[in-house]
């Protein structure tokens, strides 16, 4: 188990997992931020600590050096099939990080049940963002979302009732949305 290391400096946390950890790179105050690159004080493996307790995975997983680099190969893998679906390079990298894992149907006291299996523990937080990232593809992969603000950037999953949400939250949506406004109400 990995001690809490503070809090959590990105402006977005509590998406899918697989878009969560593609908002672990950010911009703020106008220049790029990255909890797994010194963010807010934090060393490399202290953002990676971080990470793994907000999305539920510190009681599973280590906090260290290989573990953090086979979640930047999974990061950067999802980050280029999102922006590019047809990417065959991207999905060639994402398939390589779920070479590291599978799954393990088992019986339990419920009925049917499953399990991750990792030959290499290290690759478990990777793996598990990609395999999200399957399911987010498998239920609605047309609201998987980057944000509207060209000053943004960052990733949600649309889970509005009609399916049309453009920001990543109010802030982008006021920053956005404000100026449009003001100048349609000088027009009047």
């Amino acid at each position: 188990m990995t001690a809490r290391t503070g809090a959590d400096p990105r402006p977005l946390t509590g998406e899918p997992l697989s878009l969560d950890l593609l908002n672990t790179r950010w911009v703020q105050d106008g220049e790029p931020a990255d909890l797994f690159a010194g963010a807010a004080g934090l060393s490399r493996v202290q953002g990676l600590a971080l990470w793994l307790e907000s999305a539920g995975l510190a009681d599973r997983f280590r906090a260290d050096a290989a573990t953090l680099v086979h979640l930047l190969t999974a990061r950067e893998a999802l980050a280029r099939a999102v922006a590019d679906p047809a990417d065959e390079s991207a999905r060639a990298l994402l398939d390589a990080v779920l070479e590291h894992g599978r799954i393990r149907v088992t019986f339990t006291a419920e009925g049917a049940g499953e399990r991750a299996e990792f030959a290499d523990p290290t690759w478990g937080p990777a793996w598990t963002a990609a395999r999200g990232h399957l399911d987010l593809l498998g239920t609605s992969p047309d609201r998987i979302r980057v944000c509207a603000s060209p000053t943004c950037g960052l990733h949600f999953h649309d889970v509005s009732r009609e399916g049309t949400r453009r920001w990543c939250g109010a802030a982008c949506g006021d920053r956005d949305g404000a100026p449009r406004h003001n100048a349609r109400t000088r027009e009047r």
